[in-house]
C-alpha cells in the first residue's frame, strides 16, 4: 500500500477582510491620538529631565504668574543675528518667558525685537535712539567661537509693561570678571528671578515699610538718594527718629546707614525689641572715623574708633566688629597730583589700597552671581557665640589682605608707593554677614533703660528675625554730581567709569529679608556649564561628522535590506 503525502497550501486572507482590519488599526490609531489630545489639554503637565531641573519653575514664581490681574507685556530686544554663544542667551529668555506664559495664560504675553532689522542705515539708528532714551545702554559682549574671537553689539534688555508703567530689565548679569561663556551662564542662572522680581513690582500688592533711622549723623536723603528711590519704587520709606517714637512696630524693617553720634540706651533698647520681635534690620557701620577733609589739608590724619554703643548689641546677636582698617592688593583708586603739565597740574588715578573692590562671594542667594562690590574704609567682622543664630559671611576681601588696628594713620602718599606682597598676607577677610534665627535680647532679665519695668528672658512675642551687617558705613552712599548736586546711581565710580554691584546686592538682601513669597531664593538656581575638550573637538571633528552624516543612512540602508529580506522570506511560498 503506497501512502501518499499531500500538503495543503496555508489560508490566504481574504483581501476584504485584511483592508477591513487594516482600517480598523488605522481607526484605533487615530482614536487613541483624539484621546490623548484631548486628555492632555485639560490634564496638563511637563516632565524636566535636566539634572539641574533648569526648566522647573519656583512655586514662588508659579504662584506669582497665576495671581495675575491685569495683563503683563515682556518686549525683548535681545534678537538677532547671533554667534552660537549669544543665541544660547536668547534662546533661555525664549524658554523663560514660554515657560511663564505656562502658568500666566493670557496676562502673560512676550515679543522679541530685532532693534537692528531696520531696512536703512538711517531707521536703525533712529531706533537705537528711542532705546538709549528708555535707558536701554547697548553692550559690546565677545565670546570665542572655533577658535576665533567674536563680538556683537547687543541690547541684553527686555522691557516689562503692565497698568501703564514700564520697567526695564537687564538680563545680561553676572561677574564682569569672569569669562564671557561664565558670564553667559549666569545670566542665564538669574533670568527666572530677574523678569519674576519685575514683574512683581509692577503688580499693586501691599507695600511693606521701612524705616530709615536717623538722629545721630547717619546719611542724608542726598547721600543716600539713590538707594532710597530705588527701596520707593517697591517699599514705603520713612525717615524715623528713636528718641521721638514709642517703639518700631508699625515698620517691617530699619536701615541704620553710617551713624556717626552714639546711640542711647532707650535708642539700642528700641531697636533691640523691634529686631527680637521679628524686625528685620540693615546696619552699615563703620568702626573707624576717617576725616577725608582733614587729610586733605593736612596732608595725613589718623583714623579713630567710633563710640557708637553698639558694640554689645551685636555681640549680643553673635557678631564683632573689629576697631582696624583692611588694606586689599585688589581696590579701586584716587586721583593724585603726580606732576605739572605746564602751568596745570596733572592728575593720574593710583591704587589705594584702602578702598577694597570685593569680587569673592558666598553662594547664597543674596550674593550668587554678583558683580564686584566696592567699598571704602572698611574694617573686618568676626563671630561670636550666639544660641540658635545661623550666621553667613555674604562677601570677604581677597587672598591678599593686610589688617591695621587702629589707631591708623592716613595718608594719600601712601598710594604712590609700591605696596610690599609680603605685608598683605591676611586672607580673605569678611566684610559683610547675614544673622538669621531667634535673637536673644540684650536687655533680657533687666530692667528697661530709665525705668523699673523688668525684660523677661523670652518675651511672649519672639519671633525670628534676620539681620545684615556691612562694615563699611560707605557701602549705600551715593557719589555726588558737583555740577547738579544729584547723586549717582549707586555704586558708580566716576573715576573708574564703572557701575558696581553695591545697589543690586542692597536691593537683594531687602528682598531677601522682606519677601515672604521666597522668590529671592530664585537667585541660588544653577545650571552646570558642561563645556566640550576644544582640543578634541578640533581634532575630532571630521569624524563625528561623518558619523552623524553616514550612521543614520547605513542605519536605514539596513533596516531597509532586512525589511525586504523578511517580505522575501514570508511571501516566497505564495510565489511557488
Amino acid at each position: 500500500m503506497e501512502n501518499t503525502l499531500t500538503t495543503t497550501p496555508a489560508a490566504v486572507p481574504a483581501p476584504s477582510s485584511r483592508k477591513q482590519r487594516d482600517l480598523l488599526t488605522f481607526a484605533a490609531i487615530i482614536g487613541g491620538l483624539l484621546l490623548f489630545n484631548f486628555i492632555a489639554q485639560r490634564f496638563f503637565f511637563r516632565i524636566d529631565m535636566t539634572e539641574e531641573k533648569r526648566y522647573t519653575m519656583s512655586d514662588a514664581t508659579k504662584k506669582l504668574l497665576r495671581d495675575l490681574k491685569q495683563p503683563v507685556t515682556v518686549t525683548v530686544y535681545l534678537t538677532g543675528d547671533f554667534p552660537p554663544a549669544f543665541r544660547r542667551l536668547e534662546q533661555g529668555v525664549r524658554e523663560t518667558l514660554t515657560e511663564f506664559q505656562v502658568y500666566g495664560g493670557a496676562n502673560l504675553n512676550y515679543i522679541f525685537i530685532d532693534p537692528s532689522a531696520g531696512s536703512t542705515e538711517a531707521a536703525r539708528n533712529a531706533f537705537y535712539q528711542t532705546l538709549f532714551k528708555k535707558g536701554l545702554k547697548p553692550t559690546n559682549l565677545g565670546a570665542t567661537e572655533n577658535g576665533k574671537r567674536v563680538e556683537k553689539i547687543i541690547f541684553p534688555y527686555a522691557v516689562v509693561s503692565s497698568g501703564g508703567h514700564d520697567k526695564n530689565v537687564l538680563l545680561l548679569r553676572g561677574n564682569q570678571a569672569a569669562p564671557a561663556e561664565v558670564r553667559l551662564n549666569q545670566s542665564i542662572e538669574g533670568l527666572e528671578y530677574e523678569l519674576a522680581s519685575t514683574i512683581r513690582g509692577l503688580v499693586p500688592s501691599m507695600r511693606k515699610r521701612i524705616g530709615v533711622v536717623e538722629g545721630h549723623g547717619e546719611l542724608d536723603n542726598v547721600q543716600a538718594g539713590d538707594m532710597l528711590g530705588s527701596w520707593q519704587q517697591q517699599y514705603d520709606v520713612f525717615r524715623v527718629t528713636l528718641s521721638k517714637v514709642k517703639d518700631l512696630s508699625a515698620l517691617d524693617a530699619i536701615v541704620v546707614a553710617q551713624p556717626k553720634t552714639p546711640y542711647s540706651e532707650d535708642d539700642k533698647f528700641k531697636l533691640d525689641q523691634f529686631i527680637t520681635q521679628g524686625g528685620r534690620a540693615m546696619f552699615f557701620v563703620d568702626a573707624l572715623r576717617v576725616d577725608l577733609d582733614s587729610v586733605s589739608r593736612n596732608g595725613a590724619s589718623l583714623a579713630t574708633p567710633y563710640n557708637l554703643n553698639l558694640d554689645d548689641l551685636f555681640f549680643k546677636y553673635g557678631l564683632r566688629l573689629n576697631q582696624n582698617l583692611l588694606l586689599d592688593l585688589n581696590s579701586g583708586q584716587i586721583p593724585l597730583v603726580t606732576g605739572m603739565d605746564g602751568n596745570k597740574p596733572k592728575i593720574e588715578p593710583m591704587p589705594w589700597q584702602l578702598y577694597p573692590l570685593i569680587n569673592r562671594f558666598s553662594p547664597h542667594p543674596i550674593t550668587r552671581n554678583l558683580d564686584a562690590v566696592y567699598l571704602k574704609f572698611v574694617g573686618n567682622l568676626d563671630t561670636v557665640k550666639a544660641t540658635g543664630i545661623r550666621k553667613t559671611a555674604l562677601m570677604t576681601t581677597s587672598r591678599y589682605t593686610r589688617v591695621l588696628p587702629a589707631p591708623v594713620p592716613i595718608n594719600f602718599n601712601d598710594a604712590r608707593l609700591e605696596p610690599n606682597p609680603k605685608l598683605y598676607q591676611k586672607g580673605f577677610q569678611p566684610v559683610g554677614y547675614l544673622l538669621e534665627g531667634q535673637f536673644t535680647s540684650l536687655f533680657a532679665n533687666r530692667a528697661r533703660p530709665g525705668t523699673l519695668q523688668f525684660q523677661p528672658e523670652k518675651p511672649a512675642n519672639a519671633k525670628p528675625s534676620k539681620i545684615l551687617v556691612v562694615s563699611d558705613g560707605d557701602f549705600i552712599r551715593s557719589e555726588v554730581d558737583p555740577k547738579t548736586g544729584n547723586p549717582y546711581r549707586l555704586g558708580f565710580d566716576r573715576l573708574a567709569n564703572t557701575e558696581f554691584a553695591n545697589r543690586e546686592l542692597v536691593l537683594n538682601a531687602t528682598d531677601y529679608l522682606l519677601d515672604e513669597t521666597g522668590l529671592i531664593a530664585v537667585r541660588g538656581k544653577q545650571i552646570t556649564l558642561r563645556p566640550l575638550d576644544k582640543v578634541k573637538l578640533a581634532e575630532q571633528r571630521r569624524r563625528w561628522q561623518l558619523l552623524n552624516l553616514g550612521a543614520p543612512l547605513l542605519l536605514l540602508g539596513a533596516f531597509g535590506a532586512v525589511r525586504a529580506w523578511r517580505r522575501k522570506r514570508r511571501y516566497a511560498g505564495f510565489a511557488s
